[in-house]
């Protein structure tokens, strides 16, 4: 009998019914068996392997977790090698700066102020509707998946350890149990691939690691009751503050493969717990041929920060600036421990003076008593600390330097300025020279950020059967309600002579751009529009001159303007048409009345300066008007 999967927020979606250990029909009633215990002994060791590849690149990730949340003396290195365990026992005071934290916040709040949106732009001309529709639906669906607090937190992991992971998956109860899209962000330390490959396309496998309460997943899977045991997968674990107890809780495992049968790859997946396989798509008949998902890709994306050979995962801004944090938590340790020294005096007493040491230390005392007449400064003298140079404060600001430089975290990328700069352009030139770093690094996250655009258009194709309603803006600004399903996703038949020759499926590039909510980007747009303004520009006089400017500039809203620009001078021409035939019919009529009064205002209209014009021209219209009527009553009397 089949179970329905249940999902759960831990777990990758079941577009279908899976069939798990529950099966209770005759087994020549059942669907053939392709993944059983062999295969998963053979899946179980290579995620063994993968595990011990990726070893250093997951003690380098929790190490840096601890530098990220300002915990890193215990990962401080010991310079002398001799074997001691607490490498910073000779540190009184252990203080810890936050400026690598600072250069990674402020790497963060780029990233935030550029925040993507797609535009889905189609390679065939018959495709432009669904394009369009694309362009406004994917939005809506990355809104319902909360996308920019994933992409929030996958960004945290790029800067701290150079990958932000996504995984792009089909929830089938979304959506009221219609299914829809769930876009998540992906631990990195959970994920194994296979060791030595650069693009995670190209692994052999993919496996994800999940811990799933025990009594949850019994209530899932009644047949799991007493199977349950300790894994022999031994995960890795971040240093949390709080204690988890994982003593009730298993590893799930999602395991991700591809096989090429000669038309492409199909995608398969299997989850397993222990030695318990609770679904196989290849065993589902559903699946077995097709693959899960149609597009036939992992479906995770891997957003690199600094990338590094060999591995799909690279490295972060915690690697490259950790050293010169590390020496400034150690000069100030050092700076901090000749302070405290300095303000509280010591002092060297001989075991020959009776000297009461309570009182002595007592600084409320007035009086202490001393036995015996000999007392002098032989007996008790203060230690003197030597005043520290200056160069050790000097190579404490070096190294603060070094890492503002390292991370690209200059005084003006924080809205800081130095003397003799105070002009606005100055400072907001500097601000984008600055920025250099961080464009790139956003750059990279768009890139990433068009494969999920493009996985996400798969899984509509693929699941979108029924019509769903969408509210979207319309161009006028309002919300409109479309209905979309995946029909022009479809591939369609292609005849020529009324023979149908091959089939077409609709693909589409995606343009990303940033939604610009930076308050600086804003402020510039609307001088840069108050400039067009004093200009010229929308004077419909100076149209051609000012398109021929627009042409070589590039700036968001460009085509808006440009057609506005265009408008203007269209309205122009026709303005000067309306005059032209207005002061024939008003010549007209003089030559037939001898009334001259229409005339002459018209000509005056037309000595007038073309913005003057622009503002009379419904006054030109009823002049127009009247000099129409009276010569067609002119033409009517003759």
């Amino acid at each position: 009998m089949a179970n329905s999967f249940t999902q759960t927020d831990m777990i990758p979606a079941l577009p279908v019914e899976a069939i798990s250990l529950a099966d209770a029909r005759p087994a020549e009633e059942r669907p053939p068996v392709r993944i059983g215990e062999k295969e998963l002994k053979a899946a179980q060791d290579r995620l063994h392997k993968y595990q011990e590849g990726k070893h250093n690149y997951d003690d380098r990730v929790i190490e840096n977790e601890d530098w990220w949340k300002l915990r890193h003396w215990r990962n401080f290195h010991n310079p002398h090698g001799n074997g001691i365990e607490n490498k910073t026992q000779a540190y009184n005071e252990k203080p810890v700066s936050a400026w690598l934290f600072n250069s990674i916040m402020n790497k963060h709040a780029d990233a935030m102020d550029n925040f993507p949106e797609p535009a889905v732009l189609p390679r065939a001309r018959d495709d432009e509707a669904v394009a369009k529709m694309l362009s406004s639906v994917l939005p809506v669906i990355m809104d319902n998946c909360k996308f920019e607090g994933t992409y929030s937190s996958a960004w945290w992991d790029k800067l701290i350890n150079g990958c932000g992971a996504y995984g792009i998956f089909f929830n089938p109860r979304l959506n009221n149990g219609l299914g829809d899209i769930d876009i998540r962000r992906t631990d990195i330390l959970n994920l194994y691939w296979e060791p030595g490959v650069q693009n995670l396309q190209d692994s052999k496998d993919v496996f994800l690691l999940t811990l799933r309460d025990n009594a949850s997943l019994e209530a899932e899977h009644p047949e799991l009751k007493g199977r349950l045991r300790d894994s022999a997968l031994n995960a890795k674990k971040y240093h949390y503050d709080d204690y988890v107890d994982t003593s009730d809780k298993s590893i799930v495992v999602d395991w991700y493969y591809k096989i090429n049968d000669g038309t492409g790859d199909k995608l398969h997946f299997v989850q397993w717990v222990d030695d318990n396989i609770l679904y196989a798509s290849e065993n589902d008949p559903a699946y077995a041929e097709s693959g899960f998902y149609n597009h036939g890709k992992y479906p995770f994306v891997l957003d690199t920060l600094f990338e590094e050979k060999g591995t799909p995962a690279g490295f972060g801004y915690v690697d490259v600036c950790r050293s010169p944090q590390e020496y400034i938590d150690r000069l100030s340790g050092s700076i901090l421990d000749n302070s405290v020294w300095s303000s509280k005096p010591r002092y060297f007493i001989k075991d020959s003076a009776s000297i009461n040491a309570e009182q002595f230390l007592d600084t409320t005392a007035q009086l202490v008593n001393v036995s015996g007449m000999n007392l002098s400064d032989d007996n008790i003298r203060p230690i003197e600390v030597k005043e520290m140079s200056s160069t050790p404060l000097n190579v404490l600001q070096q190294k603060i330097d070094e890492l503002k430089e390292t991370s690209g975290n200059r005084d003006f990328s924080q809205g800081a300025t130095t003397s003799g700069v105070t002009a606005a352009s100055a400072i907001a030139a500097l601000q984008e020279a600055g920025s250099k770093g961080s464009r790139d690094m956003i750059k990279a996250s768009y890139r990433a950020y068009t494969e999920i655009c493009e996985l996400v258009i798969e899984l509509i194709r693929q699941f979108y059967d029924e019509p769903r309603t969408f509210r979207i803006t319309g161009e006028s600004g309002e919300p409109e309600y479309i209905e979309f399903n995946n029909a022009g996703l479809q591939a369609m038949p292609q005849t020529e002579y009324g023979v149908e020759f091959m089939t077409k499926e609709p693909v589409f590039d995606i343009n990303v751009k940033a939604q610009r909510s930076n308050p600086y980007s804003r402020t510039a747009q609307n001088e840069l529009a108050l400039q067009f303004y004093n200009l010229g520009f929308f004077n419909p006089q100076l149209s051609d001159q000012a398109l021929a400017t627009i042409d070589m500039m590039d700036f968001e809203g460009k085509e808006k303007v440009r057609e506005t620009i265009r408008n203007n001078g269209t309205l122009f021409e026709q303005l000067q048409q309306m005059q032209q035939t207005a002061m024939q019919l008003a010549a007209l009529v003089a030559d037939q009345t001898g009334d001259t009064r229409v005339l002459n205002a018209l000509e005056a209209e037309a000595g007038m300066a073309p913005t003057q014009q622009a503002q009379s021209a419904s006054r030109n219209k009823s002049m127009v008007e009247k000099a129409g009527d009276q010569a067609r009553e002119a033409a009517a009397s003759r």
